[in-house]
């Protein structure tokens, strides 16, 4: 019940910190059940409760104070009587009791001053986690043993602090020195622990280490520690299906099965695994570190890294060649890239400092709410899908069920400009496009449509109708289209690249009949399953698939010159560096950022579009994943959309954009190429993020598709993750309506151990 009981041990170390711990949002009620005045009373509508130390050692307060709405505090007069504040020394006497109310924690006592049967009861608001609430009421238990006994809390037992809570058919126990008749455990006399029942007992243990526990504690940024020796398994429950189990003696804290949604994280300098556990959706995750031995930290991590995979593609780790093996490994590795020539590492910090020195001009009178009623009638019906940024015309495109919004980019802002209304296909039946691109010089859009899978319609965009439907082929189906090239809709280039699920080819529309070009057309007997392509600026084409592995060609129609083993997450989009020497590929929880310059061999200073990499030599892909501790505070699990480089012509790649739930995030390349993962930089908006991308020629300016709204971000506004940046809350310094709330996810015994074992 208590195993969260250590969380709040800096602040009852530190005598300086009058506050123990607080609620920052609930509801004070006067209980009186045979009063005629009435039953519940609700005496301050909007509170704080807080745990506060007094001068005396060993007794502590629990005080309850109105909360003011903002500015309501200052319609009072100076010198107006106001009774906002109730104070109670903690005592066993109060006899404290919790529980709920329509789903709300509850803390309830007595009312030594009323009359017999009166309480007190405090009810937390629903914005107050659970883990707050627990935390809460075992400082108080903590208060009352020290206050009966006189002596620190760290003597109690479980046990201890449970015999001081009001029991229903015990006698109540005197106030102030009187003796009491209620009996308690004697702190000075050994505990006879009871041993848990441990549903994980009979489990297949595959590997164990002993570790010490940390929970990522929101109020202060730090790791608590939870407990200093546990057991840390990873155990079977059945075939491919392997999962953590954390245990002290015969207790079990957590079981989580071991896939990407833990989001996992390795430190290898402190020998150190962190993961997040998300109980409920809508609130933010609970975040863990395990710190193990170090001397059996490497491998650990080596088995975790091969049970993950096999979880991930069902297949024992065994079948894969070593060089994948080495490849999968390299992934989950703390293996530094190359670092920049000093020239160029010059150059970017005098740049970076440059842009630091830069003042974001806004255009004047303008604000996101003009914006949103520009476009009023487009924010009608569903919500926004797709985002299309133009090259030629510095105009955006985002669709919304058959609709279609044009924005116009001006300045460091966009404007609504018009929408094309229900796009029909040549029958004039309409349909919501599943891909749009824009094409010959941003004139026309280019779309599929789900119920034409063997076609292409396209838009004339001065027109704002279809005006073709090209037929790609009779069997093979278009599940996605990119560009000739990287920057083809610069210029008036008319063929295009298409790929299905197993098949990829050229279309020109100029021939006559079905438009797949026969001789560029390369089709995999097995299902690859290809989800996502782009193009350098030279025509070469990486294609990535759902099962995780990554194709480079040099040409359409050809074998892959490289082929990249599947680390067996799914990915959903891939982008390339214009000259070819970099991939980003997107996956739900994480990217991968890859060099395909080859390092050694025969062909070292090739691309890996251009000649295979040695079978000793593969690339090292580096993951970019969101911190666990930033974690803690979203409340949405991880779901990156697919990650983009800025563009321009000639214009080198400084950044990358993607962004996950209500956050916009960028990492700055040039340090990510010299081994800095952690480097990036965020924004949280009001709703959801549904796509984004740079500002052709502009990596300062991103386009960023809300649900239901349009905007322009300069970099310039996001900011390094911190609790401030993450989850933006109020100051404790005056109580308020709705402030600072803890929201760890849940009781971590209770919530954690749910498993199917």
């Amino acid at each position: 019940m208590f195993v969260l009981k250590s969380l709040f041990g800096q602040m009852w170390g530190n005598p300086a910190n009058p506050e123990l711990i607080q609620i920052p949002a609930g509801q004070l009620y006067l209980v009186r059940p045979d009063s005629i005045k009435g039953s519940r009373e609700c005496i301050f509508k909007d509170a704080v409760a807080t745990i506060r130390r007094t001068g005396v050692e060993f007794q502590y307060q629990l005080v309850v104070t109105r909360a003011y709405e903002e500015g309501e505090e200052q319609l009072l007069e100076e010198d107006a009587e106001t009774d906002d504040e109730r104070v109670f020394l903690i005592d066993q006497a109060l006899g404290f009791r919790f529980g709920s109310l329509d789903g709300d924690a509850t803390c309830a006592w007595r009312d030594l001053s009323g009359d017999e049967g009166d309480l007190w009861e405090f009810v937390c608001n629903k914005s107050v986690g659970k883990a707050t609430s627990k935390l809460f009421e075992v400082t108080l238990l903590q208060c009352v043993y020290e206050r009966k006994f006189q002596r620190s809390h760290e003597h109690a037992t479980e046990e201890d602090l449970e015999a001081l809570q009001y029991a229903e058919d015990a006698p109540a126990p005197a106030a102030d020195g009187a003796t009491a008749t209620v009996a308690v455990v004697d702190p000075k006399e050994p505990v006879q622990q009871k041993e848990a029942e441990d549903p994980f007992q009979d489990v297949p243990v595959l590997q164990r280490t002993k570790g010490e526990l940390y929970l990522f504690d929101t109020e202060t940024d730090v790791f608590v520690i939870q407990e200093k020796d546990v057991d840390v398994d990873m155990a079977s429950n059945g075939v491919f299906d392997i999962w953590i189990i954390v245990r002290k003696d015969n207790t079990p804290f957590i079981s989580i099965p071991i896939d990407s949604e833990m989001n996992p994280r390795f430190d290898t300098a402190n020998a150190a695994f962190m993961f997040t556990f998300r109980e409920t959706e809508g609130l933010p995750g609970m975040t863990w570190c395990l710190r193990l031995n170090p001397a059996e930290f490497a491998e650990w991590k080596d088995k975790f890294t091969i049970y993950m995979w096999e979880n991930k593609n069902q297949t024992s780790y065994a079948k894969a060649q070593a060089v994948e093996q080495r490849y999968i490994q390299d992934a989950y590795g703390d293996i530094e890239m190359g670092e920049e020539d000093d020239r160029e590492a010059e150059l970017a910090a005098q740049e970076e400092e440059e842009e630091e020195e830069e003042q974001y001009e806004s255009a004047e009178g303008e604000d996101e709410e003009e914006e949103e009623s520009d476009s009023e009638e487009f924010a009608k019906g569903s919500k926004n899908e797709q985002l299309a940024v133009g090259y030629k015309n510095d105009m955006s495109f985002v669709t919304r069920g058959n609709m279609i919004g044009v924005f116009a980019h001006d300045r460091d802002k966009v404007k609504f400009r018009t929408a094309i209304d229900r796009v029909k296909d040549m029958d004039g039946k309409s349909f919501n496009p599943k891909k749009i691109m824009l094409h010959n010089q941003d004139a026309d859009m280019l779309l599929l449509d789900p119920g034409h899978s063997n076609s292409l319609f396209r838009m004339d965009l001065e027109y704002g109708k279809i005006v073709d439907e090209w037929k790609v082929s009779d069997s093979v189906n278009v599940d996605n289209i990119i560009p000739d090239s990287k920057y083809a809709q610069m210029n008036p280039q008319q063929t295009l690249i298409g790929h299905s699920h197993n098949g990829i080819f050229r279309i020109d529309p100029r021939v006559a009949g079905n438009k797949l070009v026969d001789s560029q057309f390369k089709q995999y007997a097995s299902k690859n399953d290809f989800s996502a392509a782009a193009t350098t600026e030279s025509g070469k084409l990486a294609v990535a698939s759902n099962k995780g592995d990554i194709r480079l060609f040099d040409a359409i129609g050809k074998n892959a010159k490289t082929a990249l083993p599947a680390l067996g997450d799914p990915i959903i989009g891939v982008d390339v560096s214009a000259d070819g020497k970099w991939v980003v590929a997107t996956c739900k929880t994480y990217l991968l950022l890859i060099s395909t310059l080859i390092g050694d061999g025969r062909y070292k200073g090739s691309l890996g579009f251009d000649r295979s990499f040695p079978a000793d030599a593969k690339p090292i892909p580096r993951r970019l994943q969101l911190k666990p501790e930033h974690l803690a505070y979203m409340e949405d699990p991880v779901s990156f959309t697919p990650a983009r480089f800025n563009t321009g012509m000639n214009e080198a790649e400084k950044t990358i954009v993607t962004s996950t739930g209500k956050y916009v995030i960028t990492w700055n390349f040039r340090r990510l190429k010299q081994g800095r993962t952690d480097d990036y930089q965020i924004k949280k908006y009001d709703s959801r993020v549904v796509a984004d991308n740079f500002k052709f020629g502009a990596d300062k300016n991103i386009i960023v598709a809300l649900e239901h709204n349009v905007l322009m971000a300069n970099k310039k506004e996001l900011a390094r993750p911190t609790r401030d940046s993450l989850a933006p809350r109020a100051s404790l310094s005056t109580p308020k309506k709705g402030t600072r709330v803890s929201q760890l996810g849940g009781d971590s015994h209770s919530a954690i151990v749910n498993s199917p074992y």
